[in-house]
């Protein structure tokens, strides 16, 4: 998407862009501003896209430009499978309303057929740490 600025400076958006791609890929969804997810959209079908290819070069292309080995991992293994049969259009945008702050256009951006668990994966790991404080602060009681 050329001429697409997002008031940043380039290294910035470099950096904009990969994290959110990898929360994209991490999560499967994300709720981010409107013009932001329309930037996103086109970088992620071509990561989809490149992930399908089962070579080695593209493996190193999705390291290179994820800068994490877990997203292209799962570029690979989970979401090319997932979208063998389908050529292109592997992200929707939803528009989400408007942020309360700053009146600013907001979206949500998911894979179509999206795994609805992926967007728990960091929660598990909150609850589980919430019940150890609780079994913690049971035995301090006790004693």
């Amino acid at each position: 998407m050329a001429n697409k600025k997002l008031n940043r400076t380039s290294e910035h958006r470099k950096a904009l862009l990969k994290n959110m791609l990898n929360s994209l890929i991490k999560y499967e969804q994300i709720k981010t501003t409107l013009p932001k997810a329309k930037f996103l959209k086109p970088q992620a079908d071509k990561i989809i896209t490149l992930g399908k290819k089962d070579t080695l070069q593209t493996t190193r292309q999705l390291i290179t430009q994820l800068q994490d080995t877990k997203s292209a991992n799962k570029v690979k293994k989970t979401l090319s499978k997932r979208f063998e049969k389908r050529n292109g259009g592997y992200t929707r945008i939803i528009k989400a309303g408007f942020r309360y702050g700053d009146n600013a256009p907001m979206a949500i951006i998911e894979f179509i057929d999206r795994d609805v668990e992926a967007k728990k994966i960091d929660k598990k790991k909150k609850d589980q740490n919430k019940d150890v404080t609780k079994k913690e602060e049971q035995k301090v009681a006790s004693a």
